[in-house]
């Protein structure tokens, strides 16, 4: 078990190499703290000249390319590539996450910057539409986002001079932008006669609406306002990529390597060319610039980062350098000192000092590098080629000892044997060939086992064996010099390897992912001493496991920080650091290797914070060490709440239902029934897969929740009120900490959490949009100001809301496994808790974001899974209770202590004001102290500790315990079972509300002549409920199998159940006691009726198409009806007793005569005039109303007809309860709907005297009871939904106006380029030039002769003007109402028509005008408010394009 179990020891990023200067910009930046921040691969640096010390920020999941310094210069945003790209804000000292912007762009963030005093943030992401964002990044929310441009945008800025003005600049534009509301309106740069248009790649603003430029040829361009009004020609040689404004003036760089400052007007002041000094080479490229007092940073294309002191120009200090652009695959370790040694396609082979942290030495090759190796007396450096030659240089000077080259292909590995004597080169070719060290490299031998490219090489410890890997991960053997393959595994077993770097092989088994390419894993290397294996792989990711790594599956930690492929990872001589490079991000990761060490110690080395957590015990297999998931957890888990068809899904379906119907609808039909029902008390409740979903409200009643009800229960009046705002399964509650408010959560396909205030019973705030499938979880914050929430989607999302404003705050990617809990921190609303499977994590607010750092568990345990969770009395103190019955106590992340609870899961706890109450699986409720050191007093759950007066029956002893809550002197308490309960603290137990268990209830029958109904379920038990005012369960008899129908007889004393298994029984009504049953069928028995009158004969209908038809009096079967194409759903009998009605799951209804059962044709005009003893048919003529338009996707599944034929109630797989009026010719009657139930009704049956109405939920469980409200009776009520599937014309038609007006399109007009194309910018925003050689396309006049052009040569032209809108005929009255308003009391008119809004004075006659809008005006309203004089809106059409 311990060698799947993760590595003790830890790894922690000490230093990276490298500064990402290729294709980025702007990306260099001295901190308020004098520190220098910048960015290499998916990792933040700030390094500090000083102390030669680097931090870093690891909250990216992928490579940076953007990089904003805050204003006052502590804070930094940094913005990365990727499918769904994110902006972190992140403070530089301490590099922790302060806010995370997502859900917005895509693809990447490529440029970023803060505005004057720092509140917000522009971001321009790398879509096709380069979009514009500003965000409010402290609350992580987007302000307005708007198209940036049709090509790519490389430098954003905000107008420090100018409120709410923004620059941008790119391909062969630049943009000038106002922020308006939430408007940004672009206006296009003109360019004009005075410079060329190009390509803009930096800018910089001034004062007076100036703004510089710099350009791809090396002018800067100036602009005033969105005019170019001069340019600097000649600034720079060659492409400006970089300028940056400074109190001083401003500082520009280019790809002419020269660094040239400027005053505050751009005059210049000094010009530093880089390639002239000490350390310039040819070629130099400037990316960045930072100008800061007598400083200037600069960072080049190549990688590096000077730093120039102004008055000593000429000698830059090189403070950072690595890899230029090229991949990079060659890594060595020095044998004997602390050495690395990379080679990579920019032809560069490199050492570095890990002592140092810097780079010692340099030399550029020939060719690019593929591989390196250095020999064991640490003299010689091999290195293998891109060509397939390979070159041994001396370590000491890097001269060459000698070039060899006898291959064609790269050379993908080289290693010298532990005896130093020979080296063998793995070629792409598949050979390996081996040379004598000794004898100038000649060749001794060469391996040709391999049928594809060698990747990997190790040598035996006595230089004897050599192993590699190839391209198809076959592991070969040889033996050396000579290079014969190994056949005989006999041969090698006792072989000790000298290194083990092969990722194929019984010793690394365990460190392949499921379903991963054989080439996935890049590099390994085994610390024979420590016992651990480090490896790198194609996603970025270095791992750590246990060495030898034998079974598949295996534990290991994780560390991100590369963003794409980590091509080689090894260990340094002695073990105290791990070296790791990406091949695509150039960058070298030093890594500090940490040895096991105690909790106390871990503190230091604690998990660091990241998007992607960074160092997680976690597998790739679900073959893991984690303990068999109890039972019932196993069962929770498995549950997905989705459906096929959402309520939310119905609107869409009959729009595609009714082309189809149209012809169908022409006949008038009834309308719906004048009686409604009024839900009046539900029985159950939701345990069996819900936890902590019961409270105590602070008037002392009982909140919970069951089907899609919120249910109010008084216990002292034993009442119920209801809220019925949801359409699906409540899946989780929670209670508002100061008021009596309550959050639930339900299923959908965009499910809703509904906030209620449980006085009124009415909405507060609906929250939608961020979730998928369901909500299961829910919690408020100590305040009630804020919500967390949980998904059941694939990742558990996990969002914070302002839920008064229905706010999203932030949002993050909760886990891939469920969760069961999330709970907010009490002391700081910023933090939560979230508990599941293997899964503890502690989240932390950040912007729009969530951090989240795992459950450190140490040496404690293994990560569990937890199904509760609380804080305690400070903060940073959490417990909770796990699948295995233990307390987990909880300091910060780690913890500290596991206190034994329970026998099994822990599936609830409370906390209270001292100390804590939890409940089990073992039906124990156990109050502690507020530390868990001593449990004060425990409560079991039993039937001998109920009180007297106790309502209902306690099924079994000690049931699971899923909630539990403490209030008015009591605990509060649901189980599994569907059971409430009141604890007094004194011992005994009052049952207040239950309901059927796990499993689907069907069986329902009503008594002939008292106020009691009968129910069956699949959770094998017969009940009894009392539907009088008691409201309680009266007997419960357990069944040997579930059952799915059962009758009263006629005179109420016996009752016949059908069961699962064929067979049925009949009972004593009162005792339940059986009377006599029988096993005929061995398929499900779907329906069971006695006959009317003295009940003589009995129907029993079953799955295998077949209804048996039994003489009670001789409990003989005396007939059997045979027929039916498919099995029975219903039966009727007549009013005689001679006749049944069947229906047939193929949607049959057949006719039996009794009691022979032989079958009968018998029109339906004529089945209409029989009368009928019983009608729960949904098939026939009368009832042909019931089925609604979408009938091929949802069952009616049960009608029930009253006993004065007048009103017909159904129940459908939609879960909706419907009322229509008797009989229900036609097709889709008119009805009267009710939701409650979530998905399907089973059963719905009137009582013996039609007073109320009883219905059943199949997978919800709930047994509900309705009041019947005859017409005239009652108040109108929100559930009665007066409605019908389709509305035909004879329903109520429209005016003639209202009719044309209804069926304008303004889509079609408004998006189709042929009738008005919506290309280029408005004229009215168009800045024209003059042109004189423009001439209208068609003109009448005369072209002018050329004598009159010569005459008037003396003159002054008069420059063209632009035309200016005096005023506008016609008002848009055709299509819109209440758009004409009075202003400046009654002095002005406003309205619209075309796109202008006109003000028309009435004294003057004359027109002001609103011209921003781009199309049809459809909508204008006034602010009436005082505060708000005269500010009007309008809505227009929408147009295609958006190409300004």
């Amino acid at each position: 078990m311990a060698a799947r179990s993760a590595p003790s020891c830890h790894l922690r990023l000490e230093w990276v190499y490298g500064y990402r200067g290729h294709q980025c910009r702007n990306n260099l930046y001295y901190t308020a703290a004098k520190e220098i921040v910048y960015f290499v691969a998916g990792v933040g640096v700030v390094y500090s000249p000083r102390e030669h010390r680097q931090k870093f920020y690891r909250g990216h999941s992928d490579d940076i390319i953007s990089l904003a310094l805050h204003p006052e210069r502590a804070l930094v945003a940094t913005g990365q590539v990727g499918k769904e790209p994110y902006i972190c804000v992140w403070d530089s000292y301490t590099v922790q996450t302060v806010s995370v912007l997502k859900d917005v762009h895509t693809h990447g963030i490529a440029c970023l910057a803060f505005d004057l005093d720092g509140q917000r943030l522009v971001s321009v992401g790398l879509d096709s539409k380069n979009a514009v964002c500003v965000w409010d990044w402290k609350r992580g929310k987007m302000l307005s986002m708007a198209p940036g441009h049709t090509d790519r945008i490389f430098d954003i800025s905000w107008d420090l001079y100018q409120p709410n003005k923004l620059v941008s600049c790119g391909v062969k534009h630049i943009k000038f932008w106002s922020l308006c509301g939430n408007a940004l309106t672009p206006k296009r740069g003109v360019f004009g006669k005075t410079g060329d248009l190009q390509t803009i790649l930096c800018l910089a603003c001034a004062r007076d609406e100036l703004t510089y430029s710099g350009a791809l040829n090396g002018d800067i361009y100036v602009w005033k306002g969105i005019n170019l009004i001069r340019t600097i020609q000649g600034a720079h040689t060659a492409g400006i990529f970089s300028m940056n404004a400074c109190e001083e003036g401003f500082a520009t760089g280019g790809r002419d390597g020269c660094i040239r400052l400027w005053d505050l007007t751009f005059k210049p002041i000094t010009v530093i060319d880089l390639r002239e000094t000490d350390q310039g080479y040819k070629g130099l490229s400037v990316r960045s610039v930072c100008w800061r007092g007598d400083h200037i940073l600069v960072g080049t294309q190549d990688g590096e980062i000077f730093e120039i002191v102004v008055h000593e120009r000429n000698k830059p200090f090189l403070i950072m350098q690595g890899h230029c652009e090229g991949e990079l695959w060659a890594l060595a370790v020095h044998p004997t000192k602390p050495l690395a040694v990379t080679g990579s396609d920019d032809r560069s082979v490199r050492i570095w000092s890990l002592v140092d942290h810097a780079l010692i030495a340099r030399c550029n090759m020939e060719e690019p590098i593929r591989c390196a190796a250095v020999n064991v007396d640490g003299i010689h450096l091999a290195l293998g080629m891109k060509d397939g030659s390979f070159t041994v240089l001396r370590v000491r000077d890097m001269t060459e000892v000698v070039h060899i080259k006898d291959r064609k292909e790269a050379i993908h590995e080289l290693k010298y044997s532990p005896d130093g004597a020979y080296l063998a080169v793995g070629c792409n070719d598949s050979s390996v060939d081996v040379y004598g060290v000794a004898q100038r490299y000649k060749k001794l031998g060469e391996c040709v086992g391999s049928l594809s490219f060698i990747t990997h090489l190790d040598w035996s410890s006595d230089s004897r064996y050599l192993q590699t890997n190839d391209g198809n991960g076959k592991r070969l053997l040889y033996r050396m010099p000579g290079g014969k393959e190994v056949a005989s595994k006999e041969e090698i077993k006792g072989v000790h390897w000298a290194s083990w770097t092969c990722v194929s092989g019984l010793e690394v088994n365990g460190i392949w992912p499921k379903y991963s390419d054989i080439n996935d894993i890049n590099s390994v290397d085994g610390n024979y001493i420590g016992q651990v294996l480090v490896t790198a792989d194609d996603y970025g990711i270095v791992k750590l496991f246990r060495y030898p790594c034998l079974r598949k599956g295996a534990k290991f930690k994780k560390y991100i920080g590369h963003s794409a492929h980590v091509t080689n990872v090894r260990w340094s001589h002695d073990y105290q650091w791990v070296i790791s490079i990406g091949g695509a991000d150039h960058s070298v990761f030093q890594w500090k290797f940490i040895p096991e060490r105690k909790l106390k110690d871990a503190l230091h080395i604690a998990p660091q914070e990241s998007l992607a957590d960074s160092n997680s015990d976690e597998s790739d297999s679900d073959l893991s060490d984690v303990p068999e998931l109890d039972s019932e957890i196993e069962q929770e888990t498995q549950l997905t709440y989705r459906r096929q068809v959402y309520k939310e899904d119905l609107p869409q379906l009959k729009e595609q239902y009714k082309e189809k119907q149209k012809s169908g609808t022409s006949k008038r039909r009834e309308r719906a029934p004048g009686n409604s029902i009024r839900l009046h008390f539900v029985h159950g409740y939701r345990g069996y897969d819900c936890r902590s979903n019961l409270f105590y409200t602070q008037i002392g009643e009982i909140v919970y929740h069951v089907a899609a009800v919120g249910v109010i229960y008084n216990r002292q009046q034993n009442t119920q009120r209801f809220y019925l705002g949801h359409d699906d399964d409540i899946l989780c509650l929670a209670l508002h900490p100061l008021k009596d408010y309550v959050a639930t959560g339900q299923v959908g396909r965009d499910p809703s959490i509904h906030i209620w205030d449980t006085e009124t019973i009415k909405p507060l705030s609906i929250l939608k949009g961020y979730h998928q499938y369901g909500v299961c979880a829910v919690d408020f914050s100590a305040d009630g100001k804020r919500l967390a929430s949980v998904g059941i989607d694939d990742s558990h999302t996990v969002v914070l809301w302002d839920w008064k404003k229905g706010e999203k705050l932030s949002v993050a990617r909760g886990s891939k496994d469920k969760i069961f809990v999330v709970k907010m921190n009490p002391y700081v609303p910023d933090k939560l808790i979230t508990a599941g499977i293997k899964h503890m994590k502690f989240w932390r607010r950040a912007g729009g974001g969530l951090i989240g750092r795992k459950g450190y568990v140490g040496t404690l345990g293994k990560s569990d899974t937890m199904m509760c969770a609380v804080y305690g009395r400070t903060e940073d103190m959490a417990f909770s209770g796990t699948s295995t019955g233990d307390v987990c106590i909880w300091r910060d992340i780690f913890l500290v202590k596991t206190v034994k609870a329970h026998d099994g899961p822990v599936f609830s706890m409370h906390a209270l004001e001292k100390g804590f109450v939890t409940g089990g699986k073992d039906g124990v409720v156990a109050l502690w102290d507020d530390s868990f050191e001593r449990c004060l007093k425990t409560y079991a759950i039993k039937r001998a500790a109920l009180a007297p007066g106790s309502k209902g029956l306690l099924l079994e002893d000690n049931p699971s315990i899923r909630a539990i809550s403490l209030g008015h002197g009591h605990i509060l308490v649901g189980t599994k079972n569907g059971e409430i309960l009141e604890v007094d603290k004194s011992g005994p137990i009052t049952l207040l509300v239950q309901g059927h268990m796990e499993g689907e209830v069907w069986g329902l029958a009503t008594h002939p002549y008292l106020p009691i109904c009968a129910t069956v379920s699949d959770d094998k038990t017969l009940r009894i409920w009392d539907l009088s005012p008691s409201h309680c369960m009266l007997a419960v008899r357990k069944l040997k199998k579930g059952g799915r129908c059962c009758c009263f007889s006629p005179d109420g004393k016996a009752l016949a159940v059908g069961l699962n298994d064929g067979s049925f029984l009949m009972a004593n009504a009162d005792t339940l006691e059986d009377l006599v049953s029988f096993h005929h069928r061995k398929d499900v028995i779907s329906d069971i009726r006695f006959s009317p009158g003295s009940g003589k004969y009995l129907a029993v209908a079953s799955h295998d198409s077949f209804i048996d038809i039994y003489n009670v009096m001789s409990s003989k079967r005396v007939g059997i009806c045979k027929g039916a194409t498919s099995y029975i759903t219903h039966v009727d009998w007549d009013i005689r007793g001679k006749l049944l009605q069947v229906n047939t799951g193929a949607k049959e209804q057949l006719f039996f005569e009794a009691p022979r059962g032989k079958k009968q044709t018998i029109p339906s005009g004529e089945a209409e005039k029989i009368g009928w003893a019983s009608w729960t048919s949904v098939l026939g003529f009368c009832c042909e109303g019931i089925w609604p338009v979408i009938g091929e996707v949802t069952d009616v599944t049960a009608s029930c007809l009253t006993s004065d034929k007048t009103v017909l109630a159904t129940g459908d797989d939609l879960g909706f309860v419907k009322l229509f009026r008797y009989p229900a010719k036609g097709k889709f009657g008119k009805f009267k709907r009710y939701v409650a139930h979530s998905t399907h009704v089973t059963n719905v049956r009137w009582t013996y005297d039609d007073s109320m109405l009883v219905t059943l939920g199949g997978a919800d469980m709930s047994l509900m009871v309705w009041t019947n409200e005859m017409e005239g009776y009652r108040e109108k009520r929100p559930c009665d939904s007066e409605e019908s599937d389709i509305d035909s014309e004879e329903d109520g038609g429209y005016d003639s106006d209202v009719t044309r007006e209804n069926e304008i399109s303004y889509t079609i007009r408004a998006l189709s380029t042929n009738i008005r194309p919506m290309f280029g910018i408005k004229p009215h925003l168009q800045q024209k030039e003059p042109s004189t050689d423009e001439r209208p396309p068609v003109s009448r006049a005369p072209p002018q002769p050329e004598k009159l052009q010569t005459n008037n040569v003396g003159k002054k032209k008069r420059p063209i003007e632009d035309l200016v809108l005096e005023l506008v005929f016609g008002y848009r009255g055709r299509d819109c109402r209440n758009n004409v308003h009075y202003l400046n009391d009654g002095d002005d008119i406003i309205y619209h028509t075309a796109s202008v809004g006109i003000l028309h004075n009435v004294a003057t006659g004359t027109q002001s005008f609103y011209q921003e809008h781009n199309d049809d005006i459809l909508c204008l309203t006034v602010n009436q408010h005082p505060k708000f004089i005269n500010i009007v809106a309008t809505g227009q059409v929408i147009r295609q394009t958006c190409q300004t």
